[in-house]
């Protein structure tokens, strides 16, 4: 029976209540989904709970880079640089559909972050740590070859540039695969279950997890040998309930990205370009938009409802127009925009820009591990690391030894090709299905994009529903297939989460969103008043996407 089919819920919610586990992991993030993988593809029995949906949180916020971190080396984080470098070929080896190479322009300005001498020598070392392959490695312009490049440039403000390697993904896409690859393996993975507080043996150790289930309101028990928080922002909130919030703690700052039509920002290229605080923001175009970010601020406020504030818009907006004079936008340009949180560690002194994206590992005397600070590139060996805290912890009272991490070699669901060339070859082939049915050639990169080599369960889905709009039947393909296979429970896991539509492709929404619950209503037989709780939600995420505070 696949667990990961929603309409299986009750049957895991069951295992969750009767079953013990070796370890409980919070938190479905790409931490939680990576701390996940790599227990139990060592041998042990696995559970994650995510009180909202996957990726929810920081994990579907980013901005959707695999990247080597060349601002770090600024900082002199050089162990950093080098781990993530070598991180990100292999998570393209993983996933190379979803994990895609991204040729980088970086600008020289007069008086900007990077003078020449410094650019030339940092992106060579950067080549060297991050592991570059040769066709890939870096290569200086003139003013005239970065112009050539990038025509919107300022043409008075230009030195020079250079061209290095990054990697583009979904962040929330890839989250989602690596927790299918761990439900593969055998662990049992929930969304909207809370873990509520803890449960304590006689020794006062942790023996698991109180939970809410947010969709039924039931509450229920569930019990394992260790627990991991890897709840993201929310780290602290947990510790805090374990009573174990001492030393470090959390810092987060908000990032905000923003998206604009291709039209009103048709950059040739992904641009990292100065903005006029000495900060440096991305410019990446993707399908039939333009996105940019991201802010760097300090967050006080509800964890639970992160905002886009028209500052932020403005500040984004400031920094194009500084190095793109001819670009004319507004805030009413903005087509969506996205605002998460990074859960750094606090370091006294520092701004929210300065503070390090190393990951930091706590212990409590009542036997719970948190895991915070890092970067989507580094979720794999954050994993590890954990994992190998709780291996010798496991020898160490020799309840039984595991084997190191295997992750390394383990393909993620989807992710079937061998390199970027046979994915390109594979969105050749799925390009002529898509125009055969009616549809813009622009699906067939957005298909293998999402769902690599899935993308073939969900076009022969898509053949026998009766519906005569080809936009509409892709759609509710594309949502039968995440409901069976992606835990889909609400129409914004749809619509946010697995098919990126509320960020890059906004506008569809309306087309599309009767006949979505429509279908989920029928599948789920939900009532009324579900019905209009879904409604509500979606308005809510809408306006939240488009409009500022």
């Amino acid at each position: 029976m696949n667990l990961f089919d929603a309409r299986n819920r009750d049957v895991l919610v069951e295992h969750l209540m009767s079953e013990k586990y070796d370890l409980i992991i919070i938190g479905g993030g790409i931490t939680g989904a990576g701390i996940a993988l790599d227990a139990v593809s060592r041998g042990l029995k696995v559970a994650l709970v995510e009180k909202s949906d996957f990726a929810s949180g920081t994990s579907s916020k980013s901005t959707k880079l695999i990247h080597g971190g060349l601002r770090y080396l600024k900082q002199f984080e050089i162990a950093l640089v080098r781990e993530v470098g070598h991180e990100r070929a292999i998570v393209h080896h993983l996933a190379p559909h979803l994990v895609k190479s991204e040729r980088m322009l970086l600008p020289l300005i007069k008086d900007g972050t990077y003078g020449k001498i410094m650019t030339s020598v940092g992106l060579m070392v950067y080549d060297v740590l991050a592991g570059v392959e040769k066709v890939d490695q870096r290569k200086m312009l003139t003013k005239e070859e970065t112009m050539e490049k990038e025509p919107l440039l300022h043409d008075e403000k230009i030195e020079g540039g250079g061209i290095y390697a990054e990697y583009r993904t979904d962040d929330a896409r890839l989250t989602i695969e690596v927790l299918k690859t761990a439900v593969q393996k055998g662990a049992h993975i929930i969304n909207y279950v809370e873990a509520t507080d803890f449960t304590y043996n006689d020794n006062g150790k942790v023996s698991g997890i109180k939970c809410l289930d947010h969709l039924t309101g039931k509450t229920f028990e569930s019990h394992a040998s260790y627990t991991i928080s890897a709840a993201g922002p929310w780290v602290d909130k947990l510790r805090e309930k374990n009573k174990s919030l001492s030393g470090k703690k959390l810092h987060p700052t908000k990032g905000v990205h923003i998206v604009l039509p291709y039209e009103k920002f048709p950059v040739k290229q992904s641009v990292y370009f100065d903005v006029p605080d000495g900060r440096m923001i991305f410019a990446i175009p993707r399908d039939r938009v333009t996105y940019v970010g991201t802010t760097d601020t300090d967050y006080f406020g509800d964890l639970d409802d992160v905002r886009t504030a028209r500052k932020d818009v403005q500040y984004l907006i400031d920094g194009v127009k500084h190095i793109f004079p001819d670009i004319q936008l507004d805030i009413d340009d903005v087509e969506s925009s996205w605002a998460g949180l990074r859960p750094l560690i606090e370091e006294e002194g520092k701004s929210a820009s300065q503070l390090s994206r190393k990951d930091e590992i706590f212990e409590s005397e009542s036997g719970l591990l948190s895991i915070a600070g890092g970067k989507l590139t580094g979720y794999r060996k954050m994993a590890e690391r954990i994992i190998d805290k709780l291996s010798k912890r496991l020898s160490e009272k020799g309840h039984r030894i595991i084997g190191p991490c295997i992750t390394e070699n383990l393909i993620l669901t989807g992710g079937t090709f061998k390199n970027a060339k046979e994915v390109r070859s594979y969105e050749s082939t799925v390009k002529q299905r898509v125009i055969a049915k009616g549809l813009d050639p622009y699906y067939a990169e957005y298909l293998v994009g999402n769902y690599g080599k899935q993308t073939d369960e969900i076009l022969t889905i898509s053949d026998v529903i009766n519906e005569k709009d080809a936009e509409i039947v892709l759609a509710l393909a594309e949502l039968q297939w995440t409901i069976e296979n992606e835990c889909v429970l609400s129409v914004l896991d749809f619509f946010e989460r697995r098919t990126g539509r509320l960020f890059f492709n906004i506008k569809t929404i309306e087309k599309l969103k009767e006949s979505v619950l429509d279908h989920m209503t029928k599948c789920f037989n939900w009532d009324k008043a579900r019905i209009e709780q879904e409604k509500e939600w979606l308005n809510k995420e809408l306006e939240v996407a488009s409009e500022f505070t």
